[in-house]
């Protein structure tokens, strides 16, 4: 089986670093070359020590071959990262240098300059002069000094700038490598859900993707034919026989199946995980079984699959399927989660995707189910929320694509629940997450065709993101998010609450950070302004990186709870007002999608 390091048809993303230079000759170039190089290279050994591509293999640094004085260098350094995919640059100098002659003209790719704040040649002079031309160019970009004057031999890089240089990077290389992939669309919306009504444009243009629209007949058909690599399949079911936990049966006797029943959807429900992976990473397993065609995929870096309720009325559900797809592990053993969204719901899979793509971490689909304030907690159980949820919590649930690592059964160097980057997955933290799952037969008034719907509990005090991005007529893409944690409850108060909606399906207990100001004021406030019933959880706090990544795509954020402090945006924004939400939003409006 190939690794999902060769599963997408792409070139590897690279960084490019541009180390810009005064041209004057006669001992002013010649004086500041090493020092000019010296920032390129303490840049590339910071970037390619800690960012890291979605696959986990590092992230690979290209430096011009010269410094950059003039046009001629910049065009020959453009050529070099033209050929080696360079998807977003750094520029990086501790002198003046000539702005407009120096500076990154490509359209494209995400640009940030690193200005050297010191006093013996003015970097900081050279980085106001560049943004003024890239602003007036109408080409974003990002700037970064340090807040402290250095001197001219000091080499470390402080604390704020490692941070914005981060940031930037983690951010521009998802836009990168977004460019050219494709969304996978299993069937079409499902019970009028806005999210899985699938819109080309925004794709296309938002994130520079395309839309591979696919009928569900299409998972019927490999499923029926056996357009699957058997072998796999045969392993895929003897590791679930072997580790998957049953939990409790609701369904009234005439709704119970048989042992045998339960065999045969166990079956075909990893069937489904083993075509939707195939359909969008291809297999060349399938070629040697004579299904050329089959075996190549769509490319595609996510997928949705409809289910309800044309396929679920008659066929087991895709709980299963989606679980496992979207979790860090498999039959396979630890590997890159492969996002899947439930119901089609097409902009939850892009937030999975920007979360996913930001971390490295399986993200956690559900429902934005029930809001609990404190009030009607201690009503209905006589317990009073306390701490971070004293003004309430979420009850974010859904039965299809939450992945197993959400039940927090992996551990960090503490001891700690936590969700881990897939390269950092033990097959022991997999294990773990499976015996802390159970399978519960699937609710026959919702799912007619049987399956199975996991069930979990995330453990308290876990730190996550949540966020969700919508489409408002008139205005594009938004982003919403809420950084917060997940809120452990005593058991008898959780069974209770749980009991009340789908015992069977997996819980995380959410509460946003609290500001004191609305919608954070509480959690009903807050989730009186979610735009939409799906979220997706991020494990960490995540905002200030959702928020950089948006203004590249020229995306608003039009929800968050972080400190303006936190908000690291192309240095064009503050021209378009003081207020940074309305900022956000005239900035994005007046530079349009990145790829119309």
């Amino acid at each position: 089986m190939k690794t999902l390091t060769e599963s997408w048809i792409s070139q590897p993303i690279t960084l490019g670093i541009r180390p810009v230079i005064d041209g004057r000759r006669m001992g002013v170039r010649e004086s500041l070359e090493a020092q000019t190089m010296a920032m390129a290279e303490s840049a590339a050994e910071l970037i390619s020590s800690c960012i890291r591509h979605p696959d986990g293999s590092s992230l690979r640094c290209v430096i011009a071959e010269t410094t950059i004085a003039g046009r001629a260098e910049s065009a020959r350094c453009d050529a070099l990262f033209r050929r080696e995919n360079v998807g977003l640059t750094l520029t990086v100098t501790p002198c003046w240098c000539y702005g407009d002659e120096t500076i990154d003209n490509d359209p494209l790719r995400p640009k940030a300059i690193w200005g050297f704040n010191g006093t013996e040649r003015p970097g900081v002079v050279y980085l106001a002069a560049a943004l003024a031309a890239h602003n007036q160019q109408g080409l974003p970009a990002f700037g970064i000094s340090g807040r402290d004057v250095q001197d001219a031999d000091d080499t470390h890089i402080p604390a704020d700038v490692e941070e914005k240089l981060l940031r930037f990077v983690r951010a521009g290389l998802v836009v990168a490598s977004l460019r050219g992939k494709s969304y996978l669309s299993v069937g079409s919306v499902s019970m009028g859900i806005a999210g899985s009504i699938v819109d080309h444009h925004f794709f296309a243009e938002t994130l520079g993707m395309q839309v591979q629209s696919v009928d569900m007949t299409e998972l019927r058909r490999r499923i029926d034919c056996g357009i699957y690599d058997e072998e796999e399949l045969a392993l895929a079911i003897s590791w679930a026989e072997a580790g998957f936990v049953y939990g409790e049966e609701v369904n009234p006797p005439e709704f119970q199946r048989s042992d045998s029943d339960k065999r045969r959807i166990l079956q075909e429900s990893l069937t489904m995980a083993l075509c939707l992976r195939d359909m969008m990473q291809g297999n060349p397993q399938l070629a040697v079984r004579g299904f050329n065609e089959e075996a190549t995929g769509y490319n595609a870096i996510a997928g949705g699959f409809q289910g309800q309720r044309h396929w679920t009325d008659h066929y087991p559900n895709a709980d299963i399927a989606e679980a496992l797809l979207n979790s860090s592990f498999d039959w396979n053993g630890p590997r890159q989660p492969i996002l899947m969204a439930t119901e089609n719901d097409s902009l939850n899979a892009v937030s999975m995707l920007f979360g996913h793509y930001l971390t490295g971490k399986a993200q956690i689909f559900a429902d934005m189910r029930t809001c609990w304030s404190p009030q009607a907690v201690f009503r209905v159980t006589g317990h009073q929320l306390a701490g971070r949820a004293a003004q309430g919590i979420i009850h974010l649930i859904n039965s299809g694509s939450a992945a197993l690592d959400g039940s927090g059964a992996q551990r960090d160097e503490q001891g700690l629940p936590t969700i881990k980057p897939h390269w950092q997955v033990t097959p022991e933290d997999a294990q773990r997450c499976l015996a802390q799952t159970l399978w519960c037969p699937a609710v026959h008034e919702y799912f007619r065709g049987g399956g199975f719907s996991s069930n979990f509990l995330t453990p308290g005090d876990m730190p996550f993101t949540l966020s969700r991005i919508n489409l408002i007529k008139g205005v594009g893409p938004v982003l919403q998010l809420a950084e917060g944690w997940s809120v452990e409850l005593p058991e008898d108060v959780h069974q209770q609450l749980d009991q009340r909606t789908n015992s069977t399906w997996p819980t995380t207990w959410f509460t946003p950070r609290l500001t004191g100001q609305e919608p954070f004021n509480d959690a009903s406030t807050m989730m009186n302004c979610w735009g939409a019933n799906h979220g997706v959880l991020t494990p960490g706090h995540a905002g200030a990186d959702l928020i950089t990544l948006a203004a590249m795509l020229r995306i608003p954020v039009c929800l968050h709870n972080l400190p303006d402090v936190q908000l690291f945006r192309p240095s064009a924004w503050s021209a378009f007002g003081m207020d940074k939400a309305g900022q956000d939003y005239r900035a994005c409006q007046h530079y349009g999608p990145l790829y119309k």
